[in-house]
């Protein structure tokens, strides 16, 4: 056979409108999306052994995880052809996490080439099905061209060809995850509304503005318990005019410093560590000291690698009080960990065993607002259990699509069971035998650092790309770990 050779072009979305969450964790969109002339390119060669890929782009993963193999292994599932001896070799020229949607493309495309090969009767509504299971821009990249696209972004209404015309593309350093751009805003604007602010978007300049006066203290009751939202209202609020009261306010370690900093520089707030918030408001504020509280997450990340990599470890200055169940959630996963002063030590554990509830079933670790455990650490405590002896069951209930990194950890070697994007039950090797090395790429920060965990146990190299993600929450990491034993090496 000789190559064949596809192009899998980007695409903008002219319009773009964000409704509700569904019960699938996914929001109803309604946009319009215009396929461009930006493509990356497709070459499908007869060889090999299997199904096989390698990419262009080094911080492209050539695994499981792209979306290119994805899309290979879904049209065989569903076609029941056998599976043949295929090379794919993709040549990226579009950046990845700018909306521009390469992977769905790439993914497309891959699904146009297989029908031309193997299926050529093979009917569009049957491929855009394959599609739509592996994302919701790949529908649209089937068609290509302009399209009303609503659902998910599944369902696709035609639209009139636009007119031949330039777009200006432009692409910042750092990239943005889809999950972490439709992070809600609303707690934050409608809180400070609440308050008498002024707000409205500008379209034409495409940014948000808040205007006020002077504020006016008011009650307020915030449909999340947002800690950001509640710190924003609260710094608003402690010089508005008038008492303000929060109920459902987030009470994390972080926003009760942040209220005690302010009752130090004048402020007048009441109820810190609750979910109900007083603020009388005051005429100004004058300076103070402070001391910044330790990152929690660091905390649990280093007792997390500590246990993967059967290291002692002392953690200094991790002011334990504030610390809430954290310690206790790794001691259900079976590490052993003392509180000495202010300092976690954790000693070298050759086995770890998770506990089990007392009537005998399988231990869930599942996150809730403080002083629940934060989401922020189940990503690390599901790499720990993949080392661990016996069963649990990862319940991410606060955020949708944070689990999808489990397919690196089972490619890596990991015995993971993803029931949905929700829940994972993870399966312990008991140290019995280690993760094997991988190219990995780093999702968001919380994946980043759970994938670092688990290339530092693993035998040979692994190569983490995206690694902007992690360094976002965890300054000079490879220097901070190297200078404990760690062989990490920036490229």
């Amino acid at each position: 056979m000789e190559p064949l050779t596809l192009y899998a072009p980007a695409k903008v979305n002219l319009t773009l409108s964000v409704g509700d969450r569904r019960p699938d964790g996914y929001h109803d969109v309604s946009t319009v999306m215009q396929a461009v002339g930006l493509y990356d390119t497709l070459i499908l060669t007869h060889g090999g052994a299997g199904l096989t890929l390698t990419c262009t782009d080094p911080a492209v993963p050539s695994d499981a995880t792209n979306l290119v193999l994805r899309a290979a292994g879904k049209f065989f599932e569903e076609t029941k052809l056998p599976v043949p001896d295929l090379h794919l070799h993709l040549r990226k020229r579009i950046p990845s996490q700018a909306g521009l949607g390469g992977g769905s493309s790439d993914a497309a495309s891959t699904l146009l080439a297989l029908r031309t090969l193997y299926a050529p009767s093979l009917p569009d509504v049957q491929l855009e099905h394959m599609a739509a299971a592996l994302g919701s821009d790949v529908p649209f990249f089937i068609r290509g061209g302009t399209a009303l696209a609503r659902g998910r972004g599944e369902h696709l209404t035609p639209m009139p060809r636009l007119r031949d015309g330039w777009f200006v593309i432009v692409k910042p350093p750092e990239g943005f995850s889809t999950p972490a751009m439709y992070r809600r805003l609303d707690t934050h604007f409608v809180g400070i509304q609440n308050l008498g602010a002024d707000f409205r978007y500008d379209e034409e300049r495409g940014i948000y503005e808040i205007t006020a006066d002077r504020l006016q203290g008011s009650y307020m009751l915030l449909d999340e318990a947002s800690v950001t939202g509640t710190a924003n209202i609260v710094m608003a609020a402690v010089l508005a005019k008038g008492t303000t009261t929060i109920y459902n306010a987030a009470c994390e370690p972080y926003v009760q410093q942040l209220c005690r900093l302010l009752n130090r520089m004048g402020a007048k707030i009441s109820g810190i560590a609750s979910n109900l918030l007083t603020i009388e408001g005051v005429e100004e504020l004058h300076g103070t000291q402070h001391t910044v509280l330790p990152d929690m997450i660091e905390v649990g990340s280093f007792i997390g690698m500590a246990a993967m990599t059967k290291s002692e470890i002392t953690i200094k200055n991790v002011s334990y009080e504030n610390l809430g169940i954290i310690p206790e959630s790794f001691r259900r996963l079976g590490i052993k960990l003392e509180q000495r002063g202010d300092d976690i030590y954790v000693p070298a554990q050759e086995t770890y065993q998770i506990e089990s509830f007392i009537d005998g079933s399988i231990m869930t670790i599942a996150d809730a607002t403080w002083p629940g455990l934060t989401p922020d650490l189940l990503s690390v405590m599901l790499v720990v259990a993949t080392q661990a002896k016996g069963s649990v069951l990862i319940h991410q209930k606060m955020f949708e699509s944070r689990l999808f990194f489990v397919d690196k950890l089972i490619d890596m070697g990991a015995q993971i069971i993803l029931c949905d994007p929700h829940r994972a039950v993870v399966i312990g090797h008991n140290h019995g035998f280690k993760l094997r090395g991988a190219r990995l790429t780093s999702p968001d920060i919380r994946a980043g650092i759970a994938l670092l965990i688990a290339a530092m146990s693993a035998e040979g190299t692994s190569t983490i790309s995206n690694i902007e993600q992690i360094d976002r929450g965890y300054q000079n990491i490879e220097g901070r770990l190297n200078a404990i034993g760690a062989r990490i090496t920036r490229i």
